[in-house]
């Protein structure tokens, strides 16, 4: 979909420093979990843009990003200070590393990584398969989406950045045999998360990944 306006539906808090963006889904507009959008917004006189990748199962009537703030950055603060009935620009989407409704699911997710991993592993769970999510981070966001998947039946761990990931993705391909492995996050957080893969007897090379940067 080429750049389209659209409308704020809410924004809310989920976690340090973190806030999920609500968006109306503009008409046209589909997308699967895991995939991204770019999100433009006048600041100061200047269209400034980032990409954000889905954070919501579905994008029926709205869908959502999830969006860490840097204090000192240009747009993350203003996205943060929206409100119902501001307007955004959306464009997208975009990306290759998404669902398409595979029966059995594996998320390993770093840091802002956790966005699509519940998304995703919340839609896995609503077509009837099943999920895995393995998530480092120092201050985890998506906590209360995180439980509702454990108690949905998902395998859920979540490690600090000093826990070495072999373990939990062992633990995690166990639970949910034939996965089709998923990994978001930095690049730092992707080399260990395909080292990880490696070790605990999957492949990596068959995993989708996305790059945060």
């Amino acid at each position: 979909m080429e750049p389209t306006p659209t409308t704020v539906e809410g924004v809310r808090d989920v976690g340090p420093d973190t806030v999920a963006l609500d968006l109306v889904t503009p008409g046209g507009f589909d997308a699967h979990p895991g995939q991204f959008v770019k999100l433009t917004l006048d600041v100061d006189g200047e269209r400034e843009s980032r990409f954000y990748t889905l954070s919501s199962p579905a994008v029926a009537e709205t869908f959502e990003v999830t969006v860490g703030i840097d204090p000192d950055g240009d747009l993350g603060p203003r996205l943060a200070s929206l409100e119902p009935g501001d307007s955004i620009e959306v464009a997208g989407p975009f990306g290759s590393a998404h669902y398409e409704g595979e029966s059995s699911i594996a998320v390993l997710a770093g840091g802002p990584g956790v966005g699509p991993a519940v998304g995703v592993a919340e839609r896995a769970l609503r077509d009837g398969g099943a999920a895995s999510v393995v998530y480092r981070d120092d201050d985890p966001a998506h906590r209360e989406r995180l439980d509702a998947l454990r108690e949905a039946g998902a395998f859920v761990t979540v490690l600090d950045p000093e826990t070495e990931l072999t373990d939990a993705v062992e633990e995690a391909l166990e639970t949910t045999p034939d996965a089709q492995a998923f990994v978001y996050g930095f690049a730092d957080f992707l080399d260990d998360a395909t080292a990880a893969l490696a070790a605990a007897g999957g492949d990596p090379d068959d995993a989708k990944v996305e790059n945060f940067g």
